[in-house]
């Protein structure tokens, strides 16, 4: 089931860090990050082998999970959270802020062959 994790942050008068050291319960072999979206839909796929961490680092963006049983919204309005993903998870990102940063660490690195992009028939 994709779930959200609360991300260990220290804030002070010299701003705020936030650390990921052992929070993501995969090894993280690729990342990338998703700005300056118009109202299209990203995603829109779900994976054979690839577990997906999902932080939005600066503004705000929902994210549509079905896993075959259950269809739920996440709202990521805080970089604090961090969604994780498993790769039968059906994800669609959507309705990111003008301002949205999301970040995503993946356990694998990039291969077309991993993506699948037929939804479950619930969707």
């Amino acid at each position: 089931m994709p779930h959200i994790i609360n991300i260990q942050t220290f804030k002070e008068s010299r701003g705020i860090l936030t650390v990921l050291d052992s929070i993501v319960p995969f090894e993280i072999k690729r990342l990338f990050y998703i700005y300056s979206v118009d109202d299209s839909d990203r995603g829109g796929h779900r994976h054979h082998q690839t577990h997906q961490a999902a932080i939005c680092i600066q503004g705000s963006c929902k994210i549509t999970n079905n896993n075959s049983k259950v269809t739920e919204l996440f709202h990521l309005d805080s970089p604090e959270k961090c969604l994780i993903l498993l790769p039968e998870d059906w994800h669609v990102m959507h309705d990111f802020s003008a301002d949205a940063i999301l970040l995503v660490l993946a356990s694998t690195a990039f291969d077309p062959k991993d993506y699948i992009y037929e939804p479950y028939d619930t969707i």
